[in-house]
This record gives structure tokens, C-alpha cells and sequence, in this order.
């Protein structure tokens, strides 16, 4: 998978996943995001953009990664998700969560 890292400041960074976020595929997001936060950046900005699909695994390294981030006072914000995508969102609430 590849995985788009663009700092927009010195605190924010975007992460642009693309493809699938699956079982496969998560690992690699999991780590991005998790050396992001050990570098101390407390904010992420992930851009779903170019994700056609997501799983429960990939919706959980999200959560996960969105609690690690504001116990050390930041976030995790989510940008551009196509229709499939935030209707998995909404379908599980995650959508008043994000």
C-alpha cells in the first residue's frame, strides 16, 4: 500500500492511504500514523480520498490511532471519503465519532 505523508505544518501532517484499508493493507496505515505520533505530531489529517474500501480493521487502527492523538492533546481528522466509503462510516456510527 502506499501511503502519501505531507507536512502541512510542524504539528500537522496528511496521510493519504490509497486502495484498500483491509486486514492486508492496515498494518502499513497503522504504522504511519503510529511513528507520526511518536515524532510528535499531534495532529493528523488522514485524506481517504483514494480509498476504495475499508474494513472493520481499518476502522478500528482509526480509532485507535484517534485515542492515541488526544491523550497526547491532538486528533485524528478524516478528509475526502468517497460515497462507499462514508456510507460504512455512517452505517456504523463512526460518522458522529470523526
Amino acid at each position: 500500500m502506499n501511503i502519501l505523508q505531507e507536512p502541512l505544518s510542524h504539528q500537522v501532517v496528511r496521510i493519504v492511504p490509497q486502495g484498500r484499508l483491509d486486514a492486508v493493507t492496515v498494518p502499513s496505515l497503522e504504522a504511519a500514523l503510529e511513528d507520526r505520533l511518536a515524532a510528535g505530531t499531534v495532529r493528523l489529517l488522514v485524506d481517504l480520498s483514494e480509498v476504495n474500501y475499508i474494513s472493520s480493521s481499518g476502522l478500528r487502527v482509526l480509532l485507535s490511532v484517534r485515542r492515541k492523538a488526544q491523550a497526547g492533546g491532538g486528533d485524528v481528522m478524516l478528509c475526502g471519503m468517497s460515497p462507499r466509503v462514508r456510507e460504512v462510516f455512517e452505517m456504523i456510527g463512526f460518522d458522529q465519532l470523526f
